[in-house]
């Protein structure tokens, strides 16, 4: 079967699950894992701007999508000559039952069994013992947050810190001042690429806040990716942990 997939996390799952180069025939320019095996992938455009000429060129059997990376108009076009899945993971169930799917459609259901029971296992292991209120940043100019409706907030409660933006929805714009609850603000590396520089920015304002770069993958990638970020929530709770002592 040849797939095309337009999601980063979804694209590293079918290779997690056991998929070659020669049924991932296409991919996004923002699908970099697993490196070694994307590389050999065609290209087909980014997440938002897909290059349909050179799907069709592809004749996938198949072709994945998400409800909130890919644009609508651009996915249905595809519909109409392909069979294509549109995805939605909003929680952590959602992401179970993500990863059935892709191991039923291929036929690696006990693969997809074996990194939902790891991605349990991490989330269990990655638990704060009293909640911690928490901003967490993925846009700058304007700053952008997160809402309770989506992915990452999910897995920030399930880890036992307290979004202070959870009475929102989606991504909303927020200015500097309105941080000032949050114990510890969180820049995530991605979208927007959050450097040190940016921590210093917030520090003017706030100096006695942790404000810390955050692995963006690590909270928004679903499909298989939590499973492979054990050690980087460890790390992150330990120095959290010291923060919170010192």
């Amino acid at each position: 079967m040849k797939v095309v997939s337009l999601v980063p996390s979804i694209t590293e799952a079918l290779f997690d699950l056991g998929l070659t180069e020669n049924e991932v025939v296409g991919r996004t320019k923002f699908c970099i894992h697993p490196e070694e095996k994307v590389k050999n992938v065609t290209v087909i455009g980014g997440t938002k701007n897909i290059n349909i000429d050179k799907i069709k060129a592809l004749q996938p059997d198949l072709i994945l999508a998400n409800k909130e990376e890919n644009i609508k108009e651009q996915v249905e076009a595809l519909m109409d000559e392909f069979k294509v899945i549109v995805t939605n993971v909003e929680t952590i169930e959602d992401n179970y039952y993500l990863l059935k799917s892709l191991g039923k459609t291929f036929n690696k259901e006990e693969k997809a069994q074996l990194f939902n029971l790891k991605i349990y296992e991490v989330l269990h292991q990655a638990k704060i013992t009293s909640p911690i209120k928490v901003a967490y940043l993925i846009w700058k100019n304007p700053y952008m947050t997160i809402g309770s409706d989506t992915f990452i907030h999910k897995i920030l409660a399930e880890i036992g810190f307290e979004n202070i933006f959870k009475d929102k929805t989606r991504y909303p714009e927020i200015q500097t001042e309105d941080l000032a609850e949050a114990d510890i603000i969180m820049l995530s590396s991605e979208p927007f690429p959050f450097k040190e520089k940016h921590i210093e920015e917030l520090k003017e304002f706030y100096p006695d806040k942790k404000i810390m770069i955050v692995d963006g993958e690590a909270f928004s990638w679903y499909g298989t990716h939590i499973a492979k970020c054990e050690n980087y929530f460890k790390e992150l709770l330990l120095e959290i942990d010291a923060y919170q002592n010192s």
